[in-house]
């Protein structure tokens, strides 16, 4: 039998459309493929093969180091997910305490302030293949140490302190240890939520306009009429408190009014606190027609106190808060919002951004606050 040229090009194409067929049934089965591999879990190879790249191509895309086109990355991007690689990774990431780690330290876990700024951390980090570690100091500074020694050992891209310090040599020195021992195993020190170091250090700070914040709150309230403002002014020497109790004084200087010692009660930023200091400041028969609360905590305990001896807020006391905490909203108090989650967030970036060339060098970044008007505020009667 003879085999003519018509009869080889059909042949051909049937070959084709045999081997095409076979490309589109694998590529189906593919497509619905569990995130398992033959009953094994997905490794960085299989992502690979499943996107037709390679290896090396696959971890840019993952670590975000390098770049690549939008297609190759989508297309890693679909494979990573079909094949439930982020997960797997993050597992091992945990295990061996490799540099896809991010660990946000904190006094207190339960402070709705912080708990927004560890949402925002996670988040971000979540967003950028890393692992977020919270982890609690309860004050202690010993266990904050020891928090920082662990993540060090195990590799963590990045350690961040968030909350306001005492500013003191002891503390500067124990950061600046902080700061070149990260820096020294390839870690980065941040500190969120606190000033920056005088010294030149490789160390990143997210920061927020902490003193102007609280120049509206008080301005707020002079500007409705109020002189005799009572400030709950929180621990005496941190920084937090301090630089609220700078925007008070500043908003006072600035309406020409005089500043009275008298009128600055020492509290701190729990509810309980507020309670107790409201309750001083009433028993003392202070002359006030105003409380500014270095926190919505604080003030949740001043409004309690203030029901409890029959004021009512506003027509007698008109009551300011800070952070913008999601109780405030409830309470309809005016307070001074602070982008807790953003801040979270920044933070997480500022360290994924710097290069080789920029590792070395301190960064200094401050988000902005403004006042949030509800309920709580009126002109004095």
């Amino acid at each position: 039998m003879t085999t003519t040229g018509d009869d080889r090009a059909r042949d051909g194409k049937g070959a084709a459309r045999k081997k095409t067929t076979k490309r589109k049934a694998f590529a189906e089965t593919a497509e619905n493929a569990s995130g398992h591999v033959q009953g094994r879990r997905a490794t960085l190879r299989d992502v690979a093969e499943r996107s037709g790249v390679s290896v090396a191509t696959v971890s840019r895309v993952l670590t975000g180091n390098y770049p690549v086109s939008v297609t190759t990355r989508n297309r890693v991007m679909r494979a990573v997910r079909q094949l439930d690689y982020v997960v797997n990774a993050q597992a091992r990431a945990l295990q061996v305490g490799t540099t896809s780690t991010v660990a946000f330290v904190l006094e207190d876990i339960t402070g709705p302030s912080f708990a927004q700024a560890a949402a925002g951390v996670e988040e971000e980090a979540a967003l950028h293949g890393r692992i977020c570690v919270v982890c609690a100091t309860h004050g202690d500074q010993d266990r904050q140490m020891a928090v920082i020694d662990t993540m060090r050992a195990q590799g963590a891209e990045a350690v961040i302190l968030i909350g306001g310090t005492h500013d003191s040599e002891q503390t500067r020195q124990r950061l600046s240890g902080y700061a070149r021992g990260l820096s020294a195993s390839g870690s980065r020190l941040v500190l969120c939520g606190r000033p920056p170091l005088e010294e030149d250090l490789p160390i990143s700070v997210v920061d927020y306009d902490n003193e102007n914040g609280a120049f509206a709150a008080t301005a707020h309230l002079l500007s409705q009429g109020h002189r005799r403002i009572l400030f709950l002014a929180g621990v005496d020497g941190q920084s937090t408190s301090e630089e609220r109790r700078a925007g008070y004084r500043r908003a006072l200087a600035s309406f020409g009014v005089e500043h009275d010692p008298d009128l600055e009660v020492a509290s701190d930023f729990s509810r309980e606190a507020g309670t107790a200091s409201m309750r001083r400041a009433l028993d003392m028969r202070l002359d006030f027609t105003a409380v500014f609360a270095v926190t919505d905590m604080t003030a949740t305990g001043v409004l309690r106190e203030l029901r409890a001896h029959n004021l009512r807020v506003p027509q007698d006391v008109s009551v300011v808060g800070y952070d913008d905490i999601s109780v405030a909203t409830d309470l309809g108090l005016t307070t001074v919002h602070v982008p807790y989650r953003e801040l979270g967030r920044a933070a997480v970036r500022n360290v994924l951004t710097l290069n080789h060339h920029t590792r070395g060098e301190a960064s200094h970044q401050v988000l902005g606050t403004h006042l949030v008007i509800r309920e709580s505020t009126a002109p004095p009667r």
